[in-house]
């Protein structure tokens, strides 16, 4: 039969597959291969890409991590087309999307997620210049089983929703709040608004009293290049004692005597990334940073280690 088909010219219809069949085959695509591909071919195949079962995670991040930072990213422009691709996947998910991971979305989806996706656990929207503290206060009161969270390069954002998710989601376990980095912000030149890179997050240590105030279950924290001092350092040793991990890379204003006093009693911290950062030469000779030069040459190297 499959010879007499060949000689005939004809071939198996992929339209006529059932329901079942197309979604079994669909599950083996990526959200990117769905959207490129079936989503377009006919109206069967659209149908079945709108499943409940394939919609349970929206997932970009990865696309993200593969390209190269653009500046038309930083647009509302393409922010709307991350906020309709968002906004559709959660109204064919039916109350199941568990796990959102892109960038540069808004408020706008992010209200929707909160009123649609009860059972959301993990949330990750780094580099998300129109998220504020509105949409994140709404996330913490409807979505309680949070357990991720990284709000990184989230400048609308302030200690306020970490107060927020703090006290509505004891479940919470792993959260990034890395910043720009503000030692040297040349690498983002040209691509990231220089007004958006000048509003970064001045006050380190509100947002590290919140963090060890009311999220002593994390076990994974991230906050590079923050701000914080000694004394917001030692609220969140005191506080997350069950931190396993602690990323504080260019966070400037800490000494490597501040991090030993502050993590004595973390008899649980597996890893800390101490704020060993590289700050080009051209940085010392520049008045925005002249109190570099207050150090001797020899200290000078790849790698300026405090």
């Amino acid at each position: 039969m499959e010879e007499g088909s060949r000689e005939s010219g004809l071939g198996p219809d992929w339209a006529e597959l059932t329901h079942e069949c197309l979604i079994n085959i669909l599950s083996r695509l990526t959200l990117e291969e769905r959207w490129t591909g079936p989503m377009i071919a006919c109206k069967s195949w659209l149908s079945a890409c709108k499943d409940p079962s394939l919609n349970s995670t929206f997932d970009l991040d990865r696309l993200f991590e593969s390209s190269t930072e653009l500046a038309r990213w930083w647009t509302p422009e393409f922010e709307r087309i991350i906020d309709s691709m968002l906004r559709s996947v959660i109204s064919w998910s039916d109350g199941n999307l568990t796990e959102i991971r892109t960038r540069h979305c808004s408020d706008l989806s992010l209200n929707f997620a909160a009123q649609r996706c009860r059972n959301l656990e993990v949330l990750s929207i780094k580099s998300c210049p129109r998220v504020t503290d509105a949409s994140m206060a709404q996330i913490s009161f409807f979505c309680p089983k949070l357990r991720e969270l990284d709000i990184s390069y989230c400048y609308e954002i302030s200690h306020e929703s970490l107060l927020f998710i703090g006290r509505n989601c004891p479940n919470l376990k792993i959260l990034k709040r890395n910043l720009m980095n503000w030692l040297d912000t040349s690498q983002h030149a040209g691509i990231v608004p220089y007004d958006y890179l000048n509003a970064c997050p001045q006050d380190g240590d509100t947002e590290a009293s919140a963090i060890g105030k009311f999220m002593p279950n994390l076990e994974h924290l991230e906050i590079r290049f923050s701000k914080l001092s000694a004394k917001g350092l030692l609220s969140i040793c005191e506080g997350c004692l069950n931190l396993e991990y602690l990323d504080l890379f260019g966070c400037a204003n800490l000494t490597s005597r501040d991090i030993a006093c502050a993590s004595s009693n973390m008899k649980n911290l597996k890893e800390i990334k101490k704020p060993n950062f590289y700050i080009p030469r051209s940085v010392f000779h520049t008045d925005r940073y002249g109190h570099w030069r207050l150090y001797d040459e020899r200290f000078q190297t790849d790698i300026f280690r405090i």
